[in-house]
């Protein structure tokens, strides 16, 4: 009798064993001849070498369903153990799935335009207004390429406080300080990540959250970094932050131009770059508009209303 070990990567097993091992029994009855035990992200196979040959193969299946779909259903592990059915392949235009299994992809032809510019380019800034999906969609497209290994890491940034990060007389530790800042971006990776691998990734930095000042003096190589409210760096920060950029490395620069919380007298340093890096090849500018916003109805209309406010205040 041989006995094997199986360790589950990249994938939170409780999606796998279903809730109540209710999918881990389903799997052991398909496999009669083998001793399954599994605990944790390890399953201990015993029996013949046949047979534990076929269950791999089967469990591997099963594993990358999982990470594509983020969801595992009972005709989905019959039809891949049976090899009735594939569900190797993610319909196309979907980027990654939800915790809940929901496709994530763009919806709108701006939104087409932003997954076609990350493919083509390796710097993409995407401005619009609030609710277009520039920053979930650039997080999925992050999470994508870290699911697909190639890249290795994943920064997220983000200007800390409007104007300069002035952090030092907020109450608590560094992590207090900033985190209210970069909750959007937990909010998106918990939405496309299992909550356990998401904080295992962050503790051994394939996944890292900071504000823009922690930026400075790094090279980020095989990585996606995404630069968020970028409208609200000056044009000293965004200048140090475009130049962090390594070898295999994309950056997304997102921002909405009609949110600027610096102070009157300070340029906008999102504003200067789209200036200046207009028409360079490998950075491609996407636009997108009050068309693109997939909040909540009244979203639009709130947009619409402050745009129209702002023509008839500038007159």
């Amino acid at each position: 009798m041989t006995e094997k070990h199986i360790v589950l990567e990249d994938i939170d097993p409780v999606i796998l064993y279903g809730i109540n091992n209710v999918h881990l029994q389903m799997i052991k009855a398909l496999f009669p001849r083998l001793r399954i035990v599994a605990r944790g992200n390890v399953m201990k196979i015993l029996g013949d070498e046949e047979q534990m040959c076929a269950f791999e193969e089967n469990i591997e299946a099963l594993r990358k369903h999982v990470l594509k779909f983020n969801s595992l259903k009972e005709e989905d592990i019959i039809d891949i153990v049976k090899g009735t059915r594939s569900k190797d392949e993610i319909p196309e235009g979907v980027i990654v799935y939800s915790m809940s299994g929901r496709p994530i992809k763009p919806r709108t032809e701006n939104q087409k335009k932003l997954v076609e510019a990350f493919d083509n380019n390796d710097m993409i800034f995407a401005v619009g207004p609030a609710g277009t999906g520039k920053t979930y969609l650039s997080i999925a497209l992050a999470v994508k390429a870290l699911k697909e290994k190639t890249i290795k890491k994943i920064v997220l940034s983000r200007p800390a406080v409007e104007a300069g990060e002035k952090l030092g007389f907020l109450p608590g530790d560094m992590k207090d300080k900033i985190d209210p800042y970069l909750q959007p971006l937990y909010d998106a990776l918990e939405d496309m990540l299992p909550q356990a691998k998401l904080q295992e990734m962050m503790e051994k930095h394939v996944i890292q959250i900071a504000p823009l000042a922690f930026m400075r003096g790094r090279t980020l190589s095989d990585a996606i970094v995404i630069l968020d409210e970028a409208q609200n760096t000056t044009c000293a920060q965004i200048r140090m932050f475009l130049t962090r950029m390594g070898w295999n490395t994309k950056m997304i620069i997102t921002g909405d131009m009609t949110q600027i919380d610096l102070p009157r007298e300070q340029k906008s340093g999102l504003k200067e770059a789209l200036n200046i890096l207009s028409g360079i090849e490998g950075i491609e500018i996407v636009e997108l508009n009050r068309k693109d916003i997939v909040r909540h109805k009244l979203v639009t209309r709130i947009v619409n209303a402050y745009e129209k406010y702002d023509k008839e205040t500038k007159q």
